[in-house]
């Protein structure tokens, strides 16, 4: 018995001391395949049992340390040229070892959506991801999570050589980003994604910058007392409620508008693939139904078909002679295609319904006409864009929550996406957001360079470079000159360039007026990567297009000059008129302008304003037909000369 209980005791006290013998452990950020950055040094780091002696031994470094009360370690490796692949053995009681470890230069991508934005749903997606075969480029995507608390690691993420099947999720801004410099330096290129659409500039700070903010620090101070899992439970709890309610008022399912027999003859017409607000339903958010009528012949109604009408934002119920045939729901840049059972169609008229929730922002079918259409088994194709019948049948959108997601308060992402990969060494960061503080234009000035300021102190790499890419031009263009906060935002943006080591990609000629989401990535990848190479390697190239410097009147006339002309000013037009300006006299009223080239100026009038005192340029949602360029075919940053007071002043 004594054996027995001996036994029994020292496999307990066994049991016990392995708890508390933790192995050796590396942070997520570090794995088989990772870029370390070249010549600087370069921070590792991990945990282990206190007081445990570790060592680390890579590319003929051999570095120690010990686990502090913590159970943390850290070590520092020194410079190192580019080059590899090597490998990495970590010793202590336990010995890990990395696999094909590159040295090159490592960039951290992130922002919203834009950002986000898949390969494989670029301009010329297919080619692109079938050509995205670059070994000694290498992508770790940061898995989304928030947390009210700095995180110390992530909850998943592994480092991937860029081939086709990892580069098609991967964002694509990042990745043309990457591949331009992978060309233009020849060296090892990391690209860390952690980006998370929809989200506003203040949830990627820490605390510490948001309680430095004025405005920031009273939204701030509940966040350390809220329960996370608690709050999104109710959260979901609420908008399942707010759907259900939905259901039971929306007009056109009571009246049951998706039958094929009724009458919709009052109802107006759109034309589409667009956003409704654009045209025909501004600041409409809730449910729209949409209609039309086909005919078909007796063999064409025969068999199984395809139903395609491209992207729905937010989600659809689709119904083919008042037959469902499929439905999505909140996946705003998903391609809706449904197949049709065969007996669905039939001889004569037939007609498609489509019911539309949409629960803010741009709302509808606003693809490309080329995803609008219903393949028929016959091998015959029925364009579906041009005019639908539409008709709104309940105006809302779900209750705002006290939390509804990573913008309910400062920091979530900052603490979850940022903080566990820092100090990971890198070169620096290309950001592209702003979309969802266009309406906080104005605050964005502070807001944005303070963000900056805050990786940079936390990274504590001094002044690492700073790239991001400018708002695009999207929605209707205006008829008149008008106010616009995206055009303020874009100001606030530009004025971020006085901040030391920053670089912007000015993409106002590339948007898409349906589209928050260009799907021209190529060319922002492009303009990141010249800044880039000006602004992080020094390269002696012109990175950027004409940039507004100051203004002169002469008369009836203002004279304009600009700084990054590179070998001249240009205009894209056939016949050489500059287009997209504006001018205003002290009524301040902005009527559009007659424009000319006149060497390294641009000379602005309008006969209509005899005594001028402001002009803008490319000022407004979407100038589309913003024209000015350097003969290195990079677009005029958009300006005014004006202070006058912003739409978004005040707005917090």
């Amino acid at each position: 018995m004594r054996s027995f209980a001996f036994i029994r005791w020292f496999f307990i006290f066994s049991l016990i001391c392995g708890l508390t013998d933790a192995q050796v452990t590396l942070p997520r950020i570090f794995s088989n395949h990772m870029v370390l950055q070249q010549e600087i040094p370069v921070p590792l780091w991990g945990w282990a049992t206190k007081g445990e002696k570790i060592q680390v031994s890579f590319n003929g470094q051999t570095l120690s340390a010990r686990a502090d009360n913590n159970g943390r370690w850290k070590v520092t490796l020194a410079p190192m040229k580019a080059g590899g692949p090597f490998e990495m053995t970590i010793r202590g009681k336990n010995t890990l070892t990395l696999h094909d470890i590159l040295i090159g230069e490592v960039w951290i991508c992130s922002g919203q959506s834009n950002m986000e934005f898949p390969l494989s749903q670029v301009k010329d997606g297919a080619n692109e991801v079938a050509s995205a075969n670059y070994p000694r480029i290498r992508l770790f995507t940061v898995p989304k999570k928030m947390s009210t608390l700095p995180l110390n690691d992530l909850d998943d993420g592994k480092w991937d050589l860029c081939t086709p099947e990892t580069a098609a999720g991967f964002s694509a801004a990042g990745y043309f980003f990457g591949r331009h410099l992978h060309h233009e330096l020849n060296v090892p290129v990391g690209l860390i994604n952690s980006s998370w659409g929809g989200t506003i500039v203040e949830t990627w700070m820490s605390r510490e910058a948001a309680m430095a903010d004025p405005d920031l620090s009273e939204w701030l101070a509940s966040v350390g007392t809220l329960d996370l899992e608690k709050a999104q439970a109710e959260s979901v709890r609420k908008i399942a409620e707010w759907y259900q309610n939905l259901d039971k008022n929306d007009k056109g399912l009571n009246e049951r508008w998706f039958a094929a027999e009724y009458d919709d003859a009052s109802w107006k017409e759109m034309n589409l693939p667009c956003l409704w607000e654009t045209d025909y339903l501004p600041d409409y958010d809730g449910v729209v139904w949409f209609r039309k009528e086909f005919i078909l012949s007796e063999e064409d109604a025969l068999g199984e078909s395809t139903l395609e009408l491209g992207p729905i934002d937010d989600s659809d119920f689709s119904f083919i002679n008042g037959i469902s045939v499929g439905s999505t729901i909140n996946k705003y840049n998903v391609p809706r295609i449904y197949k049709v059972s065969a007996g669905v169609l039939r001889k004569g008229k037939n007609v498609i319904s489509v019911r539309v929730i949409d629960t803010g922002g741009g709302g509808g079918m606003w693809g490309e006409k080329n995803q609008m259409f219903l393949q028929l088994a016959s091998g015959k194709k029925i364009d579906l864009s041009g005019i639908w019948k539409f008709a709104p049948s309940f105006e809302g959108r779900p209750p705002q929550q006290t939390f509804s997601g990573p913008n309910s308060y400062p920091t979530l992402l900052y603490n979850a996406m940022i903080h566990p990969i820092i100090p990971y060494a890198i070169k620096g960061a290309i950001w592209y957001q702003g979309e969802s503080n266009a309406g906080r234009a104005e605050q964005y000035r502070r807001l944005f360079p303070a963000l900056i300021a805050d990786w940079r102190n936390k990274w504590n790499e001094g002044n690492f470079p700073f790239l991001y890419v400018q708002l695009a031009n999207f929605m209707a263009p205006d008829k008149e000159p008008a106010e616009s906060a995206w055009a303020e935002l874009r100001e606030a943006q530009t004025m971020t360039l006085s901040v030391p080591n920053t670089g912007m990609a000015c993409i106002i000629d590339i948007g898409e007026a349906n589209d928050i989401h260009p799907k021209n990535k190529q060319d922002v990848g492009k303009r990141l990567a010249l800044a880039g190479l000006k602004v992080a390697y020094n390269t002696d190239i012109v990175y950027s297009g004409p940039l507004y410097q100051s203004y002169q009147t002469e008369g009836n006339k203002i004279r304009i000059s600009f700084s990054n002309i590179g070998s001249g000013l240009m205009a894209k037009d056939k016949y050489g008129y500059v287009k997209g300006f504006a001018i205003a006299g002290e009524d301040k009223k902005f009527v559009w302008a007659q424009a000319f080239i006149d060497g390294n100026t641009v000379v602005v009038y309008s006969p209509s304003v005899q005594k001028p005192v402001a002009v803008r340029y490319a000022w407004g949602n979407n100038p589309d037909d913003a024209n000015l360029y350097n003969k290195e075919g990079l677009p005029a940053v958009p300006f005014r000369t004006d202070n006058w007071k912003m739409i978004t002043a005040g707005k917090k």
